[in-house]
This record gives structure tokens, sequence and C-alpha cells, in this order.
């Protein structure tokens, strides 16, 4: 008990730091460039510690369970030598991590609306929730994609750089063709597919899986599914408006 309230107390204390410059900035310019108090102080105070709580609990979670969780996952299915059962669950663990992805909820829900207000949906609920769900279910077919490929580099001992450079091909290509009103949304569908549930288990399913191969070095081959995972959602969702429109 006395360690774990050690590694939480630790935790509390590394997240009060990575939070100051933040404050300081906020300070700084609300005191001394714009001239005024700052508003709701208490409730601020309050909102910052709960902030500096959860990110510390996040982090405390995420080294007791997800990367051991995925890390030891990626050594059973290796030891199994199964290589189907093992891109079946690569898949699923990029669409399932992605589908209930926070930041990918917000966007799709956020794009509804605008394309509601912009006319290229009916502004009506069923439309919006339908829309937003199609474009949530892209992107999360699209990272789980990205994962499965990105398992397969592990495997094989692919170069990534030659997959990043085909990818981003594909990217200004299908920039060419997609309809406008798509575009901005696709490139930030890249970057909101990467965030607090993706990127945990998936950076340990590659460290993992490249420690347990023979041949591969966890520093070279295990990174490189974020940059997939960002990636390939971006050609998926131009595809989609395409098929919108």
């Amino acid at each position: 008990m006395n360690k774990i309230l050690k590694q939480l107390w630790l935790s509390l204390l590394n997240s009060a730091r990575d939070l100051t410059p933040i404050i300081v900035v906020i300070a700084f310019f609300q005191l001394i460039i714009l001239q005024q108090p700052i508003p709701h102080l208490g409730t601020l105070l309050w909102g910052i510690f709960l902030v500096m709580l959860g990110l510390s609990l996040f982090v405390y979670g995420l080294e007791i369970a997800l990367f051991p969780l995925g890390e030891n996952m990626a050594y059973a299915f290796a030891e199994k030598a199964n290589i189907w059962w093992l891109l079946i669950f690569a898949f699923a663990l990029g669409f399932g991590t992605t589908v209930a992805e926070p930041a990918l909820i917000a966007v799709a829900d956020e794009a509804a609306k605008v394309a509601a207000v912009g006319g290229i949906i009916a502004d009506n609920q069923e439309s919006k929730h339908v829309y937003a769900s199609g474009l949530r279910l892209t992107v999360a077919l699209s990272v789980g994609l990205a994962i499965l490929i990105g398992v397969m580099r592990i495997i094989k001992g692919w170069p990534l750089h030659y997959l990043i450079i085909g990818g981003y091909l594909g990217v200004v290509i299908m920039t060419a063709f997609a309809p406008d009103w798509i575009i901005g949304i696709a490139y930030d569908s890249g970057g909101v597919t990467t965030s607090t549930i993706t990127v945990p288990l998936v950076t340990a399913l590659g460290v993992g899986l490249a420690s347990s191969i023979k041949g591969r070095n966890p520093m070279i081959d295990g990174f490189g599914l974020i940059a997939l995972a960002s990636l390939m959602p971006i050609i998926f969702v131009m595809v989609y408006g395409i098929f919108v429109q």
C-alpha cells in the first residue's frame, strides 16, 4: 500500500511539473499583458488540481495496466507463432480502441453539425448521427488496417520509411480528388485517432512484438505503428467524403 501511495505521489508531482509551464503562460498573459484579474480563481485552482489528479491517475494506470497488458499479449501471440490470430488481434485492437476514442467522438459530432449547416447533409438529428457514425467507423477501420500493416512490417522487417512515403503519396493523390469540405476533417482525423486510449496499447503491442521476435530491434522495429495509425485515416476519410458527396 505504501509503495502504491508513493508512486501516486511521484506521479502527482510529475503532473504538477508538466502543467506548470501552461499555468505560468496563462497567468503571465492574463495579469501582465491583459492586466486583468483571473476570473473565478477558486474554481480555476480546483479545476487545475483535478486535472493534475486525473493526469496522475491516468499515467499510473498506463504504467501498471495498459503497457504491461499490451506487451504480454504481444509475447503470447509471438510464442504461439500463429500469424493469423496476431493479425486479427492487431486489427481488432486498432478498431476497438479508435471507435471508443473520446477525441474522435467529439470531432465526428462537431463535423456532423458543420456538415448540416453547410448543406452537405440534411439538417436533422438522424442525418447528423449517420454522418458522425460513418466518420467514426471509417476512421476506426483505417486504424485497424494500419495496425495490421504495422504488425506485418514488424514480422517481415519491412523498412518503415517506405510505408510512410507511400502513404503520404496516397494522401497527396487523394487530396486532389476529395471534395474541399472533407480535406480538413480528414487531416484532423489523423491526429485525433492517436490519443489517450489508442497510443498506450498500440505502442506496447509494437514494442512487445519486436522484443519477442528474434532479429528485431525494439528501438527500430517496435515503434512506428502510431505513425501509420495517424496516416491511414487521412486517406480513408477523404474516400468517405467522396462517397458522401
